[in-house]
């Protein structure tokens, strides 16, 4: 299929792309040996071939969850610069 240059520049626009004519012509063949392609896809006989989401059998896997180890709270505050009532203390980082 064949594509003009009035659809190029059509494509283009959509694609929100400035293309020069050398540009133009290019792409415009490259588009065109593109739909060829997709046009020989369509002349397969794919009855027999079920629908599927993904081309490979897969699923995802997730892990169990799981409680993790947790720190005593005494351990964070050693560790932190500055608290307030038993509350780790940070800088205002938000202004106004």
């Amino acid at each position: 299929m064949k594509l003009t240059e009035k659809e190029v520049r059509h494509v283009a626009t959509l694609a929100r792309l400035r293309l020069t004519q050398e540009e133009e012509a290019m792409f415009g063949g490259q588009l065109s040996q593109i739909l060829d392609f997709i046009g020989a896809l369509n002349e397969l006989d794919t009855a027999s071939v079920e629908p599927m989401s993904h081309a490979l059998d897969i699923t995802n896997v997730y892990r169990d969850d799981a409680e993790n180890v947790k720190f005593p709270a005494d351990f964070w505050r050693a560790n932190a610069p500055s608290q307030d009532f038993g509350h780790l203390r940070v800088p205002k980082i938000i202004e106004g």
